[in-house]
């Protein structure tokens, strides 16, 4: 039995609390915890039906569950009026993934093994993506700049229907180009970016019918619990004197990917780092890509338009994990100690955030 799975226990206790309306921050504690055996079975789960699909399908299929968590997150804390803490989510989530997620899997792959290879191509196209994310990303906030002078004017809530007209069209086009990245990746350039062979594949200890039933379990609960970990957000943030970016960028955002941070790093550490990269990477350019996007269009649906005009801080962080992961990932190849240089460059953005003033 994997310890882990004792903290399922904390589920039942965050219900109680949640009814009961115990202290927020019990609530937070109890529903964090509880969210991390169920990325455990998310990773399980999503490993049996890698074996059965490749690691293109595999990485796609869990960056996919991984990031259900955190679309519902953002839906609630939109409909919550918390603009500020989803768009501050996103971000965090595309800079934990190609930093957090991406250095813990090469150190802990890197200590197992000297040297781990992936496919160039695979990393080369994700890479790609991520630097269209960014300029995509940059593109609004240079635009309020340049037509007001400064970022504050609009950010968070839409105010200038020129910025909402805008991001409507950015995300469009973001939305757009995730969709012809599938088509690339899964149909017309599959064998180019696909993943291990069928001897590779062999050996998945779940059968595919219960994997895909234990996924959708688990997702479920971890969604529930997220949601009430959210609920908690701002009680918290007012008790513990933190800021709603720190806990958007990485608080929230650390617990709503654990299920990518503990799949990927069990497949580097099997020497599977294509699934490990899909997973990780591909979850940032999903974010980017799709989920971002998709929220600008939820949030107008729901009466709190939310536009793609993000903190300057956080603009250049990611343009930073960015540009660092394009240099690390491009050679093929990994060890610990890029990992290592990818966790310390994410501490050092994670501290910047804690001091940034609200």
């Amino acid at each position: 039995m994997n310890p882990l799975n004792l903290l399922l226990l904390f589920i039942p206790v965050s219900l109680a609390l949640e009814v009961f309306h115990g202290p927020p921050l019990f609530v937070f504690i109890s529903a964090g915890l509880a969210i991390i055996p169920l990325a455990g079975w998310m990773g399980n789960a999503t490993e049996a039906l890698a074996h059965r699909l490749g690691a293109t399908w595999g990485g796609l299929l869990n960056a996919t569950f991984g990031n259900a968590a955190e679309l519902i997150i953002a839906v609630f804390a939109i409909r919550a009026g918390l603009i500020r803490v989803v768009e501050a989510s996103i971000t965090g989530s595309i800079i934990g993934n190609l930093l957090l997620v991406v250095g813990a899997s090469f150190l802990a792959g890197g200590i197992k093994y000297k040297t781990q290879r992936f496919n160039r191509d695979l990393a080369g196209m994700h890479c790609a993506l991520m630097m269209m994310s960014v300029v995509a990303l940059m593109v609004p906030a240079l635009f309020v700049y340049t037509s007001h002078g400064k970022l504050g004017a609009v950010q968070g809530a839409v105010i200038d229907p020129r910025v909402e007209s805008l991001s409507l069209g950015v995300a469009g086009v973001l939305i757009v180009v995730y969709a012809l990245s599938l088509v690339f990746s899964l149909i017309t350039h599959e064998s180019l970016l696909g993943g291990p062979t069928k001897e590779e594949a062999k050996g998945a200890a779940m059968a595919p019918s219960r994997a895909l039933g234990l996924l959708l379990v688990a997702t479920a609960l971890l969604a529930w619990q997220s949601e009430m970990l959210v609920g908690s957000v701002e009680a918290v943030t007012a008790s513990l004197g933190l800021t709603e970016m720190f806990v958007g960028v990485v608080i929230v955002a650390v617990i709503g990917n654990a299920a990518e941070h503990s799949a990927a790093i069990m497949f580097a550490l099997r020497n599977q780092m294509d699934v490990a990269l899909n997973i990780a990477v591909g979850s940032s350019t999903q974010i980017a890509l799709f989920v971002a996007p998709l929220l600008v269009f939820v949030s107008l649906a729901m009466g709190h338009p939310m536009s793609l005009v993000f903190h300057p801080f956080e603009l250049v962080s990611v343009a930073f994990a960015a540009t660092i992961a394009v240099v690390i990932n491009l050679d093929g190849r990994s060890n610990w100690f890029e990992g290592a240089l990818l966790l310390g460059t994410y501490a050092i953005i994670a501290m910047a955030f804690f001091f940034i003033p609200g």
